[in-house]
């Protein structure tokens, strides 16, 4: 079976389980690139960490559009930031290569959520 590229674009901070997503896809000797756009980056604790990490053993990576990764996502280790920049024009020439494409889950809401999901 040959391996796949697929892009998961996430723009909303309550999907990022999008890169877990990828991490999948790695596994199953396929190639994923989680897009995170917007600044809606996940809380890194370690666990994302380590998600992160694992993609880009597997040959992934994780890419921010329209936003500067924070800090958080800094590793000491590596000595490097575990969050690629990516313009759009950039992003676009990148997924012509893709397989496939999947625009994962929904856009920021008007409404803001209650107190127990805000996070």
């Amino acid at each position: 079976m040959e391996s796949l590229k697929v892009y998961i674009l996430i723009a909303n901070r309550m999907y990022n389980d999008g890169i877990r997503s990828a991490l999948g896809l790695a596994v199953e000797n396929h190639y994923g690139y989680p897009v995170i756009f917007n600044g809606e980056f996940p809380q890194f604790s370690n666990y994302m960490k380590e998600n992160i990490g694992w993609i880009m053993d597997m040959e992934g990576q994780v890419y921010s559009c329209g936003a500067d990764a924070p800090e958080e996502s800094y590793d000491a280790e590596l000595e490097e930031n575990l969050i690629a920049p990516i313009d759009l024009k950039e992003l676009g020439e990148a997924m012509r290569e893709a397989d496939f494409i999947i625009p994962y889950g929904l856009s920021k809401q008007t409404n803001e959520p209650p107190p127990a999901c805000a996070e």
